[in-house]
């Protein structure tokens, strides 16, 4: 599997389309959101968020443990990367309170995020660093 990932899912614009795709949906305006009613799930958004945040850690640490470098800057690239996604988690709720209309701030989205964020940072270390280091 690891191989597969890393064969179709470590190129640079897989992450950044991912990227590009949590952005679109984040400050997409509230007005365009979908609203069902007949099929909702409690909290389901939070679910999304860590998804979102999740994908976005794992697909740039997918994409920096494919570079040649020691184990000990491939897991500060790591946490450069976690906290790059909880910045743009915490940005993008602020984003949706000041200027997106029909959006508003929600500290629970926050902390979706960053727990979306940790699971990634934390897959990412026992996938890519420990297989790294057998290298």
């Amino acid at each position: 599997m690891m191989i597969f990932l890393k064969k179709y899912f470590s190129k640079w614009w897989i992450a950044a389309g991912w990227a590009a795709f949590m952005g679109v949906l984040l400050f997409m305006p509230g007005s365009m959101l979908p609203h069902e009613n007949t099929f909702a799930i409690p909290q389901f958004d939070k679910i999304v968020h860590m998804c979102m945040f999740g994908g976005f850690v794992f697909l740039w640490s997918l994409f920096a443990s494919n570079r040649e470098m020691p184990l000990k800057r491939l897991l500060s690239w790591f946490f450069f990367i976690f906290g790059l996604g909880i910045f743009y988690g915490i940005a993008s709720e602020f984003i949706q309170k000041y200027f997106i209309p029909g959006r508003d701030y929600d500290n629970a989205d926050i902390i979706a995020d960053m727990i979306g964020a940790s699971i990634g940072y934390g897959i990412s270390n026992i996938l890519f660093a420990g297989g790294y280091a057998k290298k």
